[in-house]
Formats: C-alpha cells, sequence, structure tokens
C-alpha cells in the first residue's frame, strides 16, 4: 500500500501535459487500432528507456518544445524510475483517434510499479502531447443487481448533446416518468478529464447521483467533461482556466433544462463534487436564477496547497516519512513555489506547470469559494465526507463559518464516508475507490429533500 500511494501522489509531478490525455482507448490487438501511432509510441518508450532524450524531444512539436525542453523531459523520466523502479519492458499499447490526434498508451512495467506514458501525435506525426501515469489495477466489478435507491417515481435515460457552442459534449438525462414539471440538477465534475458517469475503477458516482435523485422524481442531466471529449483541442490551449474547462459547459447545460419539455426552468439547481463544488459560487454568480448549488467535497485552499496536504498525507499513511517520500514532498513544494510566484505576465506561456498552464493556476489565484458564496443570495447545500483526505474537515468549517448564520444554508457530514461519499472505516487511501460500491444512500436522500424544499421556497 505504502508504495502504491507514494506513486499515485507522484502523478502530479510527472504529468507533463494537461490532463485532457485521457480518450477512449482501443483494446490492444483491436484491428480498429492505428498500427502508424503504436510503432511511433513504441519507439518512443524504447528511446527513453535508453536515455536519448535528445531524439525523443526532436519529435516534439513546436509548443511541447517550449513546455518540455530535454533537460525537464530527463528528469521527468527520471522521477518516475525514482518512484515506480528500473524500467523493465513495454507490456501492450492501446490507440485512438480523437480530434484530429492519434493516441497510444503504452503500459510498462517498472521494478515496483506499472505506469502508462501516453502519447498524442498531431496529423504531422510529431509529439504534442506526452504524460507519465500509475497503470490502473485490474479492479474488481462493478456490484451486480439494482441500484440501491427506492423512491416514488421510476426514469428513464434519454441521450443528449450538450456544452457550450464549438464543444459539443455528450451527455444523459435522467427524466422522472410523469408529467412534471420537474426540478433539475446539472451535475459538475471534479477536476481531470472525466466521462459522464465520473467513473472510478468500479464506481460511477454521477450514475449513482442520476438515478437516485431520479427516482426520487428530480431530474439529472450528466455530460462527459471537456477536457475527456475534446481532449486535443483542451490539450492545445495556452490560455485554459476553469472557465473553460468546467463553468461554460455547466451553464450550457443549465440552458438546455430551461428549454427541455416537462423541466420547471424556474427550478434548475447546480451539484458540483470536489473541484465541482469549488467552483459551484463561481457558476452562481455567472447565473443569479438558479435555484441553488450542492457542494459535495469542495474545497476551500488554494489548489497547490491542497496538492501539498495530500502528498504530506500519502506519504505519512504508514507513519514513517522515508527519504523517497521527503525527496517527493520537495518536489511537490517545489511546485506550489512555482505556482505562487507566478506573476499576470506568465497568463499567455504555453509552458505547463504541473500539467497545466499558468492561465490556469492564475485564474485560481485569490479565489475563496465560502466567501463569494456568502455574498450570493441562491440557497446552499454542503455535504461532507468527514473520511476524506482530498477534501477535509477544515475544508468543511470554512464552509459553516462562512455560511451557518444563513436560513438558506444547510451543511451535513457523514462520519464514514469518503471523499466519493462511499462507506468505509479507518484512513481513507486510494485503494478504497476501487472497492466497488454505491453513493450512500442517505446522501441521495438527503439532497432530494433539500431540493425539494428549496424548490418550494418562494
Amino acid at each position: 500500500m505504502r508504495r502504491v500511494s507514494r506513486f499515485a501522489a507522484l502523478l502530479i509531478l510527472v504529468t507533463l501535459v494537461a490532463s485532457a490525455l485521457a480518450p477512449k482507448v482501443i483494446a490492444a490487438g483491436d484491428q480498429t487500432a492505428q498500427p502508424d501511432a503504436r510503432t511511433r509510441a513504441e519507439l518512443l518508450v524504447d528511446q527513453l528507456a535508453a536515455g536519448r532524450f535528445d531524439d525523443v524531444a526532436g519529435m516534439f512539436d513546436e509548443k511541447m518544445r517550449a513546455a518540455l525542453p530535454v533537460d525537464k523531459l530527463r528528469l521527468a523520466w527520471g522521477a518516475t524510475e525514482q518512484a515506480a523502479g528500473a524500467f523493465e519492458r513495454r507490456v501492450s499499447v492501446r490507440t485512438d483517434a480523437r480530434n484530429g490526434f492519434d493516441i497510444a498508451i503504452v503500459t510498462c512495467t517498472f521494478a515496483r510499479n506499472s505506469v502508462d506514458v501516453q502519447i498524442a501525435f498531431n496529423s504531422r506525426s510529431e509529439i504534442a502531447g506526452l504524460s507519465f501515469r500509475p497503470a490502473p489495477p485490474a479492479v474488481a466489478a462493478a456490484p451486480a443487481g439494482p441500484l440501491p435507491y427506492k423512491g416514488a417515481f421510476s426514469y428513464l435515460d434519454q441521450e443528449v448533446t450538450t456544452g457550450a457552442s464549438e464543444w459539443p459534449l455528450p451527455g444523459t438525462l435522467t427524466m422522472p416518468v410523469g408529467p412534471g414539471p420537474f426540478p433539475a440538477v446539472v451535475l459538475v465534475h471534479g477536476s481531470g478529464p472525466q466521462d459522464r458517469d465520473a467513473t472510478l475503477g468500479p464506481n460511477k458516482v454521477f450514475r449513482d447521483l442520476a438515478a437516485g435523485l431520479a427516482s426520487h422524481g428530480i431530474a439529472v442531466l450528466r455530460y462527459t467533461k471537456r477536457t475527456q471529449q475534446h481532449a486535443g483541442r483542451a490539450m492545445a490551449l495556452t490560455n485554459l482556466t476553469v472557465k473553460e474547462e468546467s463553468i461554460d459547459d455547466t451553464l450550457a447545460a443549465v440552458a438546455l433544462l430551461r428549454r427541455t419539455e416537462r423541466i420547471d426552468a424556474a427550478r434548475v439547481f447546480v451539484l458540483g463534487h470536489s473541484m465541482g463544488g469549488t467552483l459551484a459560487p463561481r457558476i452562481a454568480a455567472e447565473d443569479p436564477t438558479l435555484a441553488g448549488l450542492i457542494v459535495l467535497a469542495g474545497a476551500t485552499k488554494s489548489l497547490e496547497q491542497s496538492i501539498v496536504e495530500q502528498t504530506r498525507y500519502l506519504s505519512m499513511a504508514d507513519g514513517d516519512l522515508s527519504d523517497a517520500d521527503r525527496d517527493q514532498l520537495m518536489r511537490v513544494e517545489q511546485l506550489a513555489a512555482r505556482v505562487r510566484a507566478l506573476t499576470p505576465a506568465d497568463a499567455g506561456k504555453a509552458e505547463s506547470i504541473g500539467g497545466a498552464p499558468a492561465s490556469y493556476w492564475l485564474d485560481l489565484r485569490g479565489y475563496d469559494p465560502p466567501a463569494l458564496a456568502s455574498r450570493l443570495p441562491h440557497p446552499f447545500l454542503v455535504l461532507q465526507g468527514e473520511r476524506d483526505y482530498q477534501v477535509t474537515m477544515a475544508d468543511f468549517a470554512r464552509w459553516r463559518a462562512a455560511l451557518e448564520s444563513r436560513a438558506n444554508v444547510t451543511l451535513r457530514s457523514y462520519p464514514a464516508l469518503n471523499h466519493i461519499f462511499m462507506a468505509g472505516s479507518g484512513p481513507s487511501l486510494p485503494a478504497e475507490y476501487l472497492v466497488p460500491g454505491h453513493v450512500d444512500v442517505q446522501v441521495v436522500d438527503d439532497i432530494a429533500r433539500w431540493i425539494t424544499g428549496a424548490a418550494r421556497r418562494p
């Protein structure tokens, strides 16, 4: 567990291109896979393993040459080997063609862990993106049988297209059966590229929320995140902020619900999980007519500070801080210091910092979610798992301090729940997310009860 946790945390350090490199992939051996991309990807990994970093950098496109010069490429590969052990061999290659890019994921075994080397090739066969990520471990199958949510309504799923105008996103509208009009909720993802179900191992957080809330007579819209659906285009943005990553598409989804038959346009809510919860006040500030906001595990600290704290927690999970742990913490703290040193003049630079451009970090600088929420008239529901190590009870205390005096705000925490609002015991660790489960029934019931009450307020 110790090595797995430490290596998972190192993902922050060695992801060299924005996390847009998480496409749908084709299984190795599939006849539709692209052999050219496969061959180029295998060559790239062999060159990295041989220390031929100049040869790899020679295949970069212009933006990659600026973002990842040879010395940084060498350091990134070294950091990967430090965390995962010495390179041993290539195991498999999966490829996909998306948004004008050929994307290959080469799974490799190292002495201690497996690593996915992810490469995006542009139409000129140049490398437009490169990252090193822990290969996902084998996970148990999702639990069989019906979902545990019971209510007075049945529901149906309907395929829809949402998203800001030039960024169409596939989505699912889960509608209660009946004449309506129904209150409705848009689900907003946390960090990184994610599918419409917010899938994590065998668990599907947004699928659970959609089914559970629809069983209470509440329509739910969920959709694939822009950085997953449009990986190549999103990856190429040098001025990316949370507006482009999440907020614009949330507002487009709200607009879609308001013009959908059997939806009550005056009772449309937004539910954000993790980073989506952090952004809820910014989304509300853009739309004063939202019926209310639900914050599930919304962080209140700066992103760079949260990264440092999560890394420290995982490094200390077994009660011992090794030399390797100290080195990793130093690297993450250096990343945080680099973010804090950014100035507005850095906003247009193409260089990636911890997987995101300077514009992304600068856009979040000084953002205080509870403070902004306290200045907004919207009703808020803030929920927190007390075993959550990614967003902690200290964050929840800040929401409480800012909002608890308001009559239209409800705050609640759950002793047994983790970051994805599933139950467990003892200190929470990443491996817990790979245990099949469902979003806690009480959480779904509390959200449904609050929405029903908020929707009835004058």
